[in-house]
Formats: structure tokens, C-alpha cells, sequence
């Protein structure tokens, strides 16, 4: 399973309606631009637009069933998506405790300093 960050994967995660239409596809289980826009303050075409980009990246997939297509999440994808969240995450832990003793160590040197 690849870590590396897949921009066009996050730029879908990003918009606040999608994630949300991904939770509930994940609570409800497969369901219709017809039933995500009951539960969502947008239109059924904007859902359907959203549903095209979740589409695009692989997050969802559809299955058509007479004139509707059902829509569930591939866990898979959202795995690695899960995945590439916390390699980013570790990245910017190690980040940030480096930063953190270049912090102490110029402190440390100013108080040494100081005491002269």
C-alpha cells in the first residue's frame, strides 16, 4: 500500500460535503444522489456533482440499478487514504520534535549565556 500523498484524493476529501456524504454512505450504506440530497443542504445536482469527484479519485464507486446508481464507499481506497493521513501526520510529529529541541537548545544557550 503506497503512503505517498495523493493531491487530487485530498482535494476530494477536502470539501466539507463530501466528507460528509462519505460519512453517511459509510452509516447508511449504499445510497442515491436522490437520498444523499434529502439528508444534505444542496441540490441533487450539486450532489451529483460531488458524487462524480469521490467518483473520479476512486473513493466511491456505482452500480447502476434501473435509473438510479448506488453509491458505496471502497474501503480500500479509503484505506489508503487513512493510511496517507497518518504518514503525513508521523512526517510532521517528527517535524515538529526536532523543532522542538532546536528550540530547547537555543534556550538552553541563552540561560548558559546569560549566567556568564
Amino acid at each position: 500500500m503506497s503512503t505517498a500523498v495523493d493531491d487530487e484524493l485530498w482535494s476530494a476529501i477536502g470539501d466539507p460535503t463530501r466528507r460528509t456524504m462519505i460519512d453517511l454512505l459509510l452509516s447508511d450504506g449504499p445510497g442515491t444522489a436522490t437520498s444523499l440530497s434529502r439528508r444534505l443542504p444542496v441540490t441533487r445536482q450539486a450532489v451529483s456533482k460531488h458524487l462524480a469527484v469521490l467518483d473520479r479519485v476512486g473513493l466511491i464507486h456505482a452500480e447502476p440499478a434501473g435509473r438510479e446508481r448506488h453509491y458505496q464507499v471502497d474501503e480500500a481506497q479509503l484505506a489508503r487514504a487513512v493510511a496517507q493521513l497518518s504518514a503525513v501526520g508521523a512526517t510532521w510529529d517528527a517535524r515538529l520534535r526536532r523543532i522542538k529541541r532546536i528550540a530547547e537548545a537555543i534556550e538552553r544557550s541563552r540561560t548558559d549565556s546569560e549566567g556568564e
